[in-house]
């Protein structure tokens, strides 16, 4: 098993083992689990528990036992998708496929160079830095990790003032796994050193009711099969929802004095979460209302739509759009994004319109002339 290292562990009261040894009796340091992690443990551990992503797994599967025969550090890798998508659970499943210790941290948190230098030289042979929001690091900080990824050292500070020097500091061969949500925020130099860059995609609705019947059971709650597809279709997609859902549904089956989650146990939960029965929550359903009712459609432009919601463009673009853009409710056209005849239809407005009519130039009275 993996051990795994988060960065606020103590290394004084967390005594090290050799770097050469990478033995599977390497056990859980300490780790920083996501909310919806917490209690039971829900990640799988192993590729064979993670579910989807067939093609992503096969080839990491490869690439893993191709470094353990030659004795080497995976190659570096990156993982990019929209969140809760998986990309931390992949990182800590190579680590224990590779039977290495993993250091957690996140991009935020290493604020300057005396960071990150803290944590490679923390790192024995083989074993895996794993940085979250990688496109978060500062450039100063980016810039001291091209030296590590390539060469294997990394320059420290020496002295103060006029003194002041830097020594290059060699490292033990490691893997970094890198996770982003926003791949286009990453300079080309870094996503250059990457040898192993792979997307997480999302799930399909079977894949994300494999997940809840798995989690159900771990909750004590089990789901029949049409439960677990009722829960699974309306999760947008992706494990962590679908884990978040779950919980709640198992919450509402308890008090009901049920023993197992069937699908009207379902259906019922979720319309009191104001889940609707296509998985959009009251934000989805903001969004599309508001191109609808204050832009007769669209296209509108992300910037002017985030203002009319109140919304951080990030969070639209990361978090609700994917869903909206794989289920067919939004399209995004060179002006802007507009809804589609389903999201319409979906919202009872089918006699709204579907494109904002375009204002030609101003002719020779001044007046503007509409282009219906």
């Amino acid at each position: 098993m993996a051990r795994v290292r988060h960065e606020d562990d103590d290394d004084k009261s967390t005594p090290r083992r050799p770097s050469a040894s990478r033995t599977e009796d390497r056990g859980v340091l300490s780790a920083e689990l996501e909310p919806d992690d917490r209690g039971p443990g829900l990640r799988p551990t192993t590729f064979d528990e993670y579910v989807g992503q067939t093609a992503l797994k096969h080839k990491l599967q490869i690439f893993v036992q191709a470094a353990r025969e030659r004795s080497e550090p995976l190659d570096h890798t990156l993982l990019h998708g929209p969140p809760g998508l998986g990309k931390t659970t992949m990182a800590q499943i190579l680590a224990h496929e590779l039977q290495v210790t993993i250091h957690l941290t996140s991009g935020p948190a290493v604020e300057h160079k005396g960071v990150l230098a803290g944590h490679l030289t923390a790192l024995s042979a083989g074993d895996v830095l794993f940085i979250d929001e990688i496109h978060r690091l500062s450039p100063t900080v980016e810039e001291s990790l091209y030296s590590a990824m390539e060469d294997g050292r990394i320059d420290l500070p020496v002295g103060e003032g006029t003194r002041a020097r830097t020594m290059p500091f060699s490292l033990a061969p490691f893997t970094l796994i890198g996770a982003t949500t926003r791949t286009a925020l990453l300079s080309a130099p870094l996503r250059e050193r990457f040898q192993i860059v792979e997307g997480i995609e999302l799930y399909t609705d079977d894949e994300l009711a494999q997940i809840v019947t798995r989690t159900s059971k771990i909750l004590g709650m089990p789901a029949t099969e049409s439960g677990a597809l009722e829960i699974g279709r309306r999760s947008r997609g992706t494990p962590r929802i679908a884990n978040r859902l779950t919980r709640r549904v198992r919450d509402f089956a308890q008090v009901r004095g049920r023993t197992a989650i069937d699908r009207p146990d379902a259906e019922h939960a979720l319309a009191q979460l104001g889940v609707d029965p296509q998985g959009l929550d009251a934000t989805d359903r903001r969004i599309l209302e508001a191109i609808v009712e204050v832009y007769e459609g669209g296209p509108v432009g992300i910037e002017a739509l985030a203002a009319t919601l109140g919304e951080p463009r990030d969070t639209l673009e990361d978090v609700y759009e994917p869903f909206l853009l794989q289920r067919g409710f939004l399209a995004r056209t060179p002006r802007g994004r507009q809804v589609t005849r389903k999201a319409l239809e979906h919202l009872e407005l089918g006699d709204k319109p579907t494109q904002t009519p375009r204002r030609k130039r101003r002719g020779g009275d001044g007046q503007g002339q509409l282009d219906l």
